[in-house]
């Protein structure tokens, strides 16, 4: 078989995912605030101090009432004091008595129903009416029926998100160890990038990378130092000598293939990077690069991404992902689906990631290709929500189920 497809050499998609997840160190981890924590991950085990709730405490606004009755109905009771959320009684109800309570506010002792107000007649100031019967502890929130102190809340490995470290404060919470964030440089190579619409005219092209790259590091919770340098094997080293001691992750467009200025590669070797692997079966970014720096306790690695944008775009959403999750010992991060393909496509000697839009259509979860996939389009990800993996040397025909991931941003 021709074709770049059966190129020697090029490993398969799954074995560069995991030659990322395998050779990429965790990084240390560090003690922040809770409020400095969103987007982080998780590096310890984290128990509750406390109980949730910490008292029991009235669901409504309403009456806290003791009775022995079977039906409360009709059922009146002689009203002695009232309580405020954040605030107690030291009252005890006996028999026939009320509190008049509101939502959060700490239940007296002899409690045994909450009424809520909507089922309250107030005959007069001391004296209300139930007109409506109701169970026994209705409305009541007990102490720790949501958490118990002691119970595990998170585990080692979980991302706080704004719904988690909303539980945590809630469980009084200050502190997290979290795994620190990857520093990161991206090195935008080449000389064509124009400045001005009349660079245009001389060749060059306006940068699309540097402002993806920079996006989507911001979106994941990182910042970035973006450099451009010339296609110039000096230079190129002389940019890695400066940044492997710095940096945990260098990030690089173009000059990752064969071309006459395509320096990374030799000059990642002569800065004293390590291959881990080069070239992936695909489509889009084939000429994938991978490699690792060490020295001492610091490890540096070089994702060299092509210098095509859709594939800086394609290659970013799985094996960017992919190694900044490892770093933070995220050993699964990519979330598959299955849907149903809505057209036929074309077949391929690579694997592809096909930009798609997916959308639901009477409980199915359906997929459609989108037009202008070549590697230097950017134009269909206005309308993409997802990448979908499509097998090679398969036809893929409407109706088939395939595997993808949604687009996060």
């Amino acid at each position: 078989m021709s074709g770049c497809g059966a190129e020697k050499g090029l490993i398969s998609i799954d074995d560069a995912f995991a030659l990322i997840q395998a050779q990429t160190k965790i990084l240390a981890t560090e003690t922040l605030p809770l409020g400095e924590c969103l987007n982080r991950y998780l590096a310890q085990v984290i128990t509750s101090q406390v109980n949730l709730p910490s008292f029991s405490q009235s669901a409504v606004d309403g009456y806290a009432i003791h009775s022995v009755s079977e039906n409360l109905q009709d059922a009146t009771f002689s009203v002695i004091g009232e309580i405020k959320a954040g605030s107690e009684s030291d009252v005890e109800l006996r028999d026939g008595q009320a509190v008049r309570i509101f939502t959060g506010g700490k239940i007296p002792e002899g409690t045994t129903h909450v009424a809520r107000q909507e089922i309250v007649h107030v005959e007069s100031e001391y004296l209300i009416r139930l007109t409506e019967h109701i169970k026994a502890q209705a409305d009541i929130r007990f102490t720790g029926e949501e958490v118990q102190c002691g119970q595990q809340l998170a585990a080692p490995g979980q991302r706080i998100n704004i719904g988690a470290l909303a539980a945590l404060s809630m469980a009084g919470v200050k502190t997290l160890e979290v795994f620190k964030q990857p520093k990161v440089a991206v090195v935008i190579t080449g000389d064509e990038v124009a400045e001005t619409p009349e660079d245009l005219q001389a060749g060059k092209v306006f940068d699309a990378n540097g402002p993806l790259l920079k996006a989507w590091l911001q979106d994941y919770g990182l910042s970035v130092e973006i450099r451009h340098i010339a296609d110039e094997a000096e230079q190129v080293t002389q940019c890695f000598e400066q940044l492997k001691p710095h940096y945990d992750v260098i990030i690089t467009t173009g000059g990752v293939s064969v071309g006459d200025y395509d320096f990374v590669r030799p000059c990642a070797f002569e800065a004293g990077f390590e291959q881990v692997f080069w070239k992936v079966k695909q489509k889009p970014g084939k000429p994938l690069f991978f490699a690792e720096y060490t020295a001492s306790n610091h490890h540096c690695y070089i994702l060299g991404l092509p210098g095509n944008p859709a594939a800086v775009y394609v290659c970013m959403q799985m094996y960017g992902k992919v190694l900044f999750d490892a770093l933070q010992d995220q050993p699964n991060s990519l979330d598959w689906f299955s849907g149903i393909l809505t057209h036929d496509l074309k077949s391929d000697a690579r694997e592809r990631f096909l930009r798609m839009y997916a959308y639901f259509e009477q409980g199915q979860l359906k997929l459609k290709s989108l037009a202008k996939q070549q590697s230097h389009m950017l134009s269909n990800l206005m309308q993409a929500n997802c990448l979908v993996r499509i097998p090679a040397h398969i036809q893929p025909e409407a109706g088939m189920e395939m595997n993808g991931v949604f687009i996060r941003n």
